[in-house]
């Protein structure tokens, strides 16, 4: 129809004017009249009921057509088909206090699985310590109720713990993970000499039975290949583990996060939720990998001299991405640092790392090589002092140097608690003249995990009847439950637990259990658990305050002091100072001397040096160093 064209209008009855009426003849004016008179009152109020009642049925059709849209709108139920009697537990023993060592214990009808059992790297709290384990004394003291231990992926902060747990254990319990995920737990127990270890390999989709627990997983997209979520189907109910996940639309490796099974246990029935909780504060979507490669390759393209890469070594899909802009600039990759070398070689060898031995270049065999010809990925993002970017930096790495205008890429974000290693190394460099790339200047690095609206969306998808948000720390967890709260959880549905802290699943709903023994296993060294927390606070005194030490030689049967007495210093300010140390033993002696006098005995006279020598210190110094009191009785 033309625009310019007028709708055709209905006719309408209009009564007819004055005029009209004046104009018409008598005869139609009576006959009119009498038409009127002969209609039946009866017949007026049949109308007026007849519209009534339609008026009445197009309300009820209303009413049914509401109460029918109101039942197509999901439901929050659970699973239906559960035994009144059985119970399932929920046991976080990591993860829920920090970044890392992920533990969660799972127990229904006396069988137990062990999901993830991951380690957390110290920061400038821990002096001393390589590495921390979550407590895991409960899965030994019901080690004889564990049918297996589930793997969602295969970085540190979810398997690192393996190999002095799987040491600990009276018999070799099976361990289930994907490929990639146990080629790299092979390597950490070949390096700890585990020979006996059942490593069952699974894929997304598969299903395990373990007692009355079964195991489906399924895939989701992570920062390394392999990684999945796992859902638990229980006679007590269903358990949905997201695992570390994000949802990314243009994955490297090609595997996204499965939204039909997210969308099928949801048909099924999900009594209670786990999910990753790290990014739950990034108001945002979380960036695809992908657009990590879109970066690298320009900067590598425009560096004059080196390059040298830092990243975590189980980044798989990052390393592929740093390989692929070096060949695609003419440049030979180099791999250096311990577990970057382990890991490379474990990826190309699985199919997860594709690149040419003609484009790898051993590091003892970099003489001959341009500078603008070689790429170098190293460890180190961290800060590290061991680490190879760290010794690069310092100049005492054994193959790798680095000069002025050479172009370093710290392709990670500082966990907490380190970014001032990552600030120190990245002074180091600048001094020498290095171009430093981190996040900040270009989009050299994208987190794994999924962030707030992500997480919505999967709350959304599944529809879990209680929540328990995980891996992160407190405001990380307290901002995944106001999301879950945002997305129709019932806050009363949302468990915010600590570390040994449980939950019971029944049919009757999700309720607090039991505490059990939890916390954390200090790593000093060839040292498993020996180091405590007293002996970390005696280092960082050790570190803040100093050192002192007195020496003594007593006669407790004459009363009195054999020989001088003896006050060492070390890292007091000002204890190398005679003067300071002449008061220092002077003050000392006549402390000893009054003890002697008292008759006290080794503990009193102790105990009188050390506050003499802290009085004297702290009136001088401002400091309250460790003192170590030596009475020898003569």
């Amino acid at each position: 129809m033309e625009q310019n064209e007028k709708k055709p209008r209905r006719a309408k009855a209009v009564a007819p004017r004055d005029d009209e009426r004046k104009s018409a003849s008598p005869a139609a004016l009576r006959e009119g009249a009498a038409r009127t008179a002969r209609k039946p009152r009866a017949s007026r109020n049949s109308n007026n009921k007849a519209a009534k009642a339609a008026v009445a049925k197009r309300a009820t059709a209303r009413a049914r057509g509401a109460d029918q849209l109101k039942s197509r709108t999901p439901k929050r139920t659970g699973s239906t088909d559960k035994n009144p009697r059985s119970t399932m537990k929920i046991i976080p023993l990591g993860g829920l206090d920090a970044i890392g060592k992920n533990m969660t214990v799972f127990e229904c009808d006396g069988d137990m699985i062990l999901d993830d059992a991951g380690l957390m790297f110290p920061d400038d709290d821990h002096p001393g310590i390589d590495l921390i384990l979550p407590d895991y004394t409960y899965v030994l003291e019901n080690a004889h109720r564990l049918k297996g231990i589930f793997i969602t992926h295969g970085h540190e902060d979810h398997t690192g713990s393996l190999p002095y747990l799987y040491k600990d254990l009276d018999r070799p319990v099976p361990i289930y993970g994907t490929k990639l995920t146990l080629g790299l737990i092979e390597g950490k127990f070949a390096e700890h000499r585990i020979k006996n270890a059942k490593l069952v390999e699974i894929k997304p989709g598969d299903c395990v039975k373990l007692g009355c627990i079964e195991a489906e997983f399924f895939a989701v997209n992570h920062s390394i290949p392999g990684s999945v979520g796992i859902f638990y189907q229980t006679p007590a109910g269903n358990v949905l583990h997201t695992g570390d996940f994000k949802l990314d639309q243009s994955p490297v490796d090609g595997v996204h996060t499965d939204f039909a099974a997210l969308s099928r246990y949801n048909e099924i029935g999900v009594d209670l939720m786990l999910s990753d909780s790290t990014n739950s504060m990034n108001n945002t979507f979380t960036p695809s990998e992908s657009e990590v490669g879109k970066a690298l390759t320009p900067i590598i393209a425009q560096a004059k001299g080196r390059v040298i890469v830092a990243s975590f070594a189980s980044h798989i899909h990052r390393l592929q991405q740093i390989c692929d802009a070096a060949v695609a600039n003419g440049r030979k990759v180099v791999v250096t640092g311990r577990s970057m070398i382990q890991n490379t070689e474990i990826a190309r060898r699985l199919g997860y790392l594709k690149i040419n031995d003609e484009d790898l270049v051993d590091a003892y065999d970099l003489k001959g090589i341009p500078p603008e010809k070689i790429v170098v990925m190293c460890t180190g993002s961290q800060g590290e002092p061991l680490s190879a970017l760290s010794r690069i930096a310092g100049g005492s790495h054994k193959t790798v140097s680095i000069e002025e205008g050479d172009t370093v890429i710290i392709s990670a974000t500082p966990v907490p608690g380190n970014e001032k290693a990552v600030t120190r190394i990245v002074n180091m460099l600048a001094k020498i003249g290095a171009d430093v790339y981190d996040k900040r200047r270009a989009l050299v690095h994208v987190s794994g995990h999924a962030s707030a609206e992500e997480l919505k969306i999967v709350l959304s998808i599944v529809r879990p009847v209680h929540f328990m948000p995980v891996h992160g720390e407190a405001t990380h967890l307290r901002a995944h439950a106001k999301l879950a709260e945002a997305t129709g959880v019932d806050p009363k549905n949302v468990f915010i637990l600590e570390n040994g802290e449980s939950l019971e699943l029944t049919a009757r709903g999700v309720k607090f259990g039991e505490t059990v023994q939890s916390g954390v296993v200090f790593v000093d060294g060839l040292s498993v658990g020996d180091t405590s927390q007293v002996v970390l606070d005696d280092r960082s005194q050790l570190a803040s305050q100093g050192f002192a030490a007195v020496a003594a030689a007593v006669s407790y049967k004459s009363k009195k002091i054999c020989g001088e007495v003896l006050v060492e210093m070390r890292g007091i300010t000002g204890g190398d100072d005679p003067y300071l140390v002449e008061e220092a033993v002077r003050c000392v002696t006549g402390s000893l001397k009054k003890q002697l006098e008292k008759g006290g005995k080794d503990a009193e006279l102790k105990r009188a040096a050390c506050d003499s020598l802290l009085s004297v210190l702290w009136e001088r110094t401002k400091q309250r160093p460790m003192v170590v009191t030596s009475i020898l009785d003569i």
